[in-house]
């Protein structure tokens, strides 16, 4: 452990001190209440939203009934959590920066996780009807009951409990995109419940297209002119997906089966008109590519859970899946007045990564108040992978194979196998220390083996221990303080163990392999106070964080031949993150805005790493990020509109390699809705999304040699635009 002692007692002072702020807030608090109270006061005529919002007790747990959500006319269950302020779905949480079945998410089911990796909480939630809900809860404690950990609240969907029920939803999805084209996609989804069996089945296509246009300049370091590009580049995809979720109850026995399969093979083309500047003569050129992709997916996930007497509860769950990422990609060079077309790059990249995952975990009680889940993990990950690049200028005689080119095996991989046999035992801790205070703790321990065959034979052993301290205080039922304290290891990206191809970058076709890449180790220290406002009036949070990383992941030096110098991706060394987060969530009743919430989120970060391309420390992420959102329903006229604001903040964050230094500005983005149900069920909602024709800009720095050596050679300044469409949908259950 390489925190130091200043770096703890500061957290430690960070805590006690929100403690005790948070002890004096309390009574300045009351003014928020006063003015959520008077709110209320000024609100419409009674809806039985009073009555149908449950504060909680005193384990700050709010639950909405059913019939608070009729005034709205939701269609599904996603329609009711977007009502609701101050919540936030992140689908799973795989525990220890993504490895394993994790923690599962903040998602449950009539109690029960999802069991499932790309099987998104969201579209699970759009599968599920408004009329098969029962009630929501917002468990906002840790609890031994809850079959999710280390989430700061959880959602619960309680369905109605009925002999029977089937409904079938369906979606036209129309597309107009900022350069005309027209696109359709749709969906089907049937859901039904026979007795203690539930079952949901789902049929989607959904278009994916995108026209983004680039423009660049490119300059001397003194700032003279030497050329412009303009790029076209279009991606021209629709994505077809099967999913089912299966779950079957009796007596103690619970089981649960979700499957998934999507495909979404596409063309890409690309083409760059150059201008360049030689002796004060303009010469045009232009270059095209055309990159045909191959894309799939399948999963399928399944958990049984038995139920004993006493409480206590067995689980055994699984996860399998495969993913196919395929590309060839070939380059040529054409003079408006020359034909045929020259080509001058072919790249072949293959990978296949496949997963497995089966987890047995047993809870029970210990004490009152005090309960124990202990289980064992077993998780097989596989890459399959190879890229051929070749040129004009390749050392092997021109084949068909590589597109009538030469092979360039120096950058080329022609086959890579990389396996990982991952064991780990777990114990989850849970304390409900009186009814203020509450206390999850956990360790882990994992041990793994890495095997790499292909260019380059190895194999190696890991160990890590992972344990984890989550803190809850409520000062009271609607205002908390939460600290916790976590080891974290991250799931390795097993295609940078060996050479990849470059798409970020024309100039440069792939990145070497580091088969020394090590899983990246940090300690993170977080602390949040919670406050929500009387009357359901809205939810204000804000947080500090700080991580203390040991071997930061990022790009390394791997230049074997002087000549042809080349970074991968390594691990650089140790590295330090802070940051502040700030959320609110109001109801603008106060406001003669009835049914609206205003959203808002804001974040500040700052890191610090030696990077050793420039010898110097820099920064490992962006300044931060703001968001505005709003929503308001007219429920008189089943009317509702909204906005969806994004900026970033961005200062000082290079992303740095052998021979270029490049930074990336996302500009601001907004995104608009209104929304009108007629006939009851039937919704149309009409959305611009990029309103603003938002760009994406770049400042890349080119060097003469290398980075090392600092002699800048030409300056990149570019800006792309990102797609600006309109998009209806029409969507109705029956």
């Amino acid at each position: 452990m390489k925190t130091s002692l200043p770096n703890i007692l500061s957290i430690i002072c960070f805590s006690f001190t929100s403690a005790v702020v948070a002890q004096q807030t309390v009574e300045s608090l009351s003014v928020l209440e006063n003015l959520s109270s008077e709110a209320a006061s000024n609100n419409i005529p009674s809806t039985g939203q009073d009555r149908a919002v449950n504060p909680g007790s005193a384990n700050s747990t709010v639950v909405y009934e059913a019939e608070f959500f009729n005034q709205y006319n939701p269609i599904t269950a996603n329609d009711m959590l977007d009502r609701i302020p101050g919540i936030d779905i992140s689908g799973r949480n795989r525990g220890g920066g993504g490895r394993g079945l994790g923690t599962g998410g903040n998602l449950l089911i009539d109690g029960q996780r999802i069991a499932g990796k790309d099987n998104s909480a969201r579209d699970q939630l759009g599968r599920i009807t408004a009329a098969e809900v029962e009630r929501i809860e917002i468990i906002r404690d840790t609890s031994g009951e809850l079959n999710v950990r280390g989430a700061g609240e959880v959602i619960n969907i309680i369905l109605i409990e009925v002999p029977s029920r089937s409904s079938t939803q369906a979606e036209l999805l129309q597309r107009l995109n900022h350069d005309d084209t027209y696109e359709v996609g749709g969906s089907v989804g049937w859901s039904t419940q026979i007795g203690n069996f539930q079952g949901l089945l789902n049929l989607e296509a959904r278009p994916n297209y995108e026209n983004r246009d680039n423009r660049e300049v490119r300059i001397t370091p003194e700032g003279e002119l030497l050329g412009t590009l303009f790029e076209e580049n279009i991606r021209d995809q629709d994505k077809q997906s099967i999913s089912t979720n299966m779950s079957y109850g009796f007596g103690a026995h619970r089981m649960q089966l979700n499957a998934l399969y999507s495909r979404g093979d596409f063309p890409r083309s690309v083409r760059r008109d150059f201008v360049d500047f030689v002796d004060d003569v303009t010469v045009e050129s232009i270059q095209q590519e055309q990159i045909d992709n191959e894309e799939s997916n399948w999963e399928l996930g399944g958990d049984y859970e038995y139920s004993f007497a006493n409480g206590s509860r067995l689980a055994v769950l699984f996860v399998a899946n495969d993913e196919i990422r395929n590309s060839v990609r070939e380059r040529f060079l054409a003079d408006p007045a020359s034909d045929p077309l020259g080509k001058n790059l072919y790249i072949d990249s293959q990978r296949e990564t496949k997963e497995f995952i089966v987890q047995t975990n047993y809870n029970f009680s210990v004490s009152t108040g005090q309960s124990l889940r202990v289980g064992f993990e077993r998780a097989l990950n596989e890459l399959r992978s190879s890229l051929f690049i070749a040129s004009p200028f390749g050392t092997t005689s021109a084949s068909a194979q590589y597109g009538g080119l030469s092979l360039i095996p120096s950058i080329s991989n022609a086959g890579t196998q990389v396996e990982e046999e991952r064991y780990e035992g777990f114990a989850f801790h849970n304390w409900t220390i009186n009814n203020k205070s509450s206390l999850e703790t956990s360790i882990v321990y994992e041990t793994s083996e890495i095997l790499q065959t292909g260019e380059i034979s190895k194999t190696r052993d890991f160990q890590f221990w992972r344990p984890s301290l989550d803190y809850r205080y409520n000062f009271a039922d609607n205002f908390r303080f939460r600290g916790t304290i976590t080891r974290n290891v991250s799931q390795l990206s097993f295609s940078a163990f060996a050479a990849t191809a470059n798409d970020d970058d024309r100039d440069i076709d792939g990145f070497a392999g580091n088969p020394e890449l090590a899983p990246e180790t940090s300690w993170s220290y977080n602390g949040e106070l919670e406050y929500r406002l009387p009357n359901d009036a809205g939810v204000l949070a804000t947080s500090l964080f700080y991580s203390d990383i040991d071997n930061k992941i990022g790009k390394i030096i791997a230049t074997v031949d002087p000549d042809q110098p080349q970074s991968a991706t390594g691990n650089v060394g140790p590295a330090t993150q802070i940051g502040w987060f700030a959320r609110a969530s109001i109801r603008l009743n106060k406001f003669n805005l009835p049914n609206a919430i205003f959203s808002g989120r804001v974040g500040l970060f700052d890191s610090e790493i030696l990077n050793p391309f420039v010898n110097a420390k820099v920064r490992t992420g962006g300044r931060g990020f703001g968001n505005i959102g709003f929503r308001q329903d007219i429920t008189s006229t089943n009317l509702s509109y909204g906005i969806d604001y994004n900026h970033s903040f961005w200062g000082g964050y290079y992303d740095i390699d052998i021979v270029t230094r490049t930074r990336d500005d996302r500009r601001r983005s907004l995104d608009l809705f209104v929304q009108k149900i007629w006939f009851d069920d039937w919704v149309f909602r009409l959305e611009s999304d990029n309103t603003l024709g938002a760009s994406k800009c770049r400042y890349r720095e080119r060097y003469e040699g290398t980075t090392i050596e600092g002699n800048i050679k030409l300056i990149q300044d570019s800006c792309s635009s990102r797609y600006r469409r309109l998009v209806l949908s029409i969507q109705t259950t029956f």
